[in-house]
């Protein structure tokens, strides 16, 4: 498994978290952070899955 993999998942857990937190306190930036970060985490991880496809993993 790809190192980017694995980060894009841990980077999509974090922008949840924060998303979830943002909506709880009305905090409209940090839901907006949140979701950032959970688009950025499927990017490294659709990053992650084609190096691990090229390597024929």
């Amino acid at each position: 498994m790809d190192k980017d993999r694995i980060k894009g998942s841990a980077e999509q857990a974090k922008g949840k978290v924060k998303e979830v937190a943002g909506r709880a306190t009305g905090d409209k930036k940090l839901t907006a952070e949140g979701k950032a970060n959970k688009v950025s985490g499927k990017i490294r991880s659709a990053v992650g899955g084609l190096k691990d496809a090229l390597r024929g993993r």
